[in-house]
């Protein structure tokens, strides 16, 4: 009895393994952490509810990098185009909680790696004025450039955190931020809603 119950465990441990390694599941890489919080980490943490697997997997939000140009489909950026995660594009009639920032003042910006990459760069992008939290976030709600840029240069990211100034604003706005990766097609995606 005891030798077929060590047969079966081996048997139900290889399987196990053999499945992970199939199906790629929890390769995950990165968010943004605090103090500005990513939707992913309100999920994870259990502060937003009916979240879907994003609980599970908050740093795994990739997508095909290249954004803006390219990347996710407007819509589906906060998730970075995967559907698994489609929950974290749901605005929640902009009823996301957001983290208070103030305008032109100096704000860190700090990651949770699971895995480093090559990178090319880190780029954190603001909603423009008028821009209303409780629609999608489209590529038109964004202002066209990054207010901040951190490079890399292929090399893997030797900081957990980047420092920037945030620009003037007023009112609820998302922050999203790119994680790019030099050696593959894809980036990480991580949607952060502020409140100045």
């Amino acid at each position: 009895m005891r030798r077929k119950l060590t047969s079966l465990l081996i048997g139900l441990g290889i399987t196990g393994t053999s499945l992970f390694a199939m199906t790629g599941s929890a390769q995950g890489h990165g968010y943004t952490d605090s103090p500005v919080t990513s939707r992913q980490k309100l999920c994870a943490n259990r502060t937003v509810a009916n979240c879907g697997s994003i609980v599970w997997e908050p740093q795994s939000v990739e997508g095909l990098k290249g954004f803006p140009a390219a990347g996710p489909a407007d819509g589906t950026i906060c998730a970075g185009g995967n559907s698994r995660f489609s929950e974290l594009d749901d605005p929640r009639g902009g009823a996301w909680p957001a983290t208070r920032v103030s305008g032109g003042s100096a704000q860190n910006f700090t990651w949770r790696f699971t895995a480093r990459h090559s990178t090319t760069d880190f780029r954190y992008y603001i909603t423009k004025d008028g821009y209303n939290p409780s629609q999608r976030l489209t590529r038109a709600a964004l202002e066209s450039q990054p207010f901040l840029v951190v490079p890399y240069r292929g090399q893997p990211p030797e900081s957990l955190s980047h420092s920037g100034t945030l620009p003037r604003k007023t009112g609820k706005h998302l922050i999203l931020a790119v994680w790019t990766i030099a050696d593959t097609g894809n980036a990480f995606y991580a949607c952060s809603d502020v409140q100045f």
